[in-house]
């Protein structure tokens, strides 16, 4: 499942090695939510742990990811495992001409490549 997120970056860690062939990396950005601005945690893996080094912490960027989650011990994790990351301005302007778009129209925050037909 591919999904895009839009925000203020936050916080960039380190990249850490789980193993001897495995390393992750996470960052957070700043979505905005109303009244109250969400903290959204994102990873990266293996040879996508570099993509977050030309970015500065209070740019306003773009994330493509996938959902992902799993059970160990019957217990349930998810993880938003990012894949692409550009600057939001340069997004918007790939974006500018499109018929439904207005200067005065935020962008959604979170979109998904898919119809959500649930009723509420």
């Amino acid at each position: 499942m591919a999904y895009k997120a839009t925000g203020r970056l936050h916080k960039v860690f380190d990249t850490e090695q789980k193993s001897a062939s495995f390393q992750a990396r996470e960052f957070v950005i700043e979505v905005a939510d109303g009244k109250f601005p969400q903290m959204v945690k994102f990873q990266l893996t293996q040879d996508k742990c570099s993509l977050i080094d030309d970015y500065s912490e209070g740019e306003e960027i773009s994330v493509d990811f996938d959902l992902r989650g799993r059970e160990w011990n019957e217990k349930y994790f998810t993880n938003l495992n990012a894949w692409r990351i550009a600057r939001a301005d340069a997004q918007d302007g790939a974006q500018g001409s499109s018929a439904d778009a207005s200067p005065s129209a935020a962008p959604a925050a979170v979109t998904a490549d898919f119809d959500d037909d649930i009723p509420f």
